[in-house]
């Protein structure tokens, strides 16, 4: 199997801890780009279903710096579990996408 040169990635945190793991991620050009916005999240936890507001990452980045950038997340996040979920990018603007590439190492 071939795998997706570039890879979107989805990361929720809690208000506020978000935008620092974002700073992080591109400082460190693990991510050529991280969008930040709100969401409200429901779900379930140790046998309750919680309801959060949390803040969701869209984070851009190559799928051969995957493993290096969940390891920064986890070391980041307060979470215990957090959600850490990459999804291959198929096509796109080819000029945004060597932009991904030329940002991150």
């Amino acid at each position: 199997m071939v795998l997706p040169e570039f890879v979107v990635v989805l990361c929720t945190a809690p208000p506020g801890e978000a935008e620092a793991i974002a700073k992080a991620l591109v400082d460190a050009r693990l991510a050529a780009c991280v969008n930040v916005t709100g969401v409200q999240s429901s779900y379930r936890w140790e046998g309750a279903v919680q309801s959060e507001p949390e803040e969701l990452l869209i984070i851009k980045t190559q799928q051969s710096l995957l493993d290096t950038l969940i390891a920064r997340i986890k070391g980041l996040h307060s979470y215990e579990t957090p959600e850490i979920i990459a999804m291959p990018i198929v096509g796109g603007y080819t000029p945004y996408l060597e932009w991904i590439r030329e940002e991150t190492t």
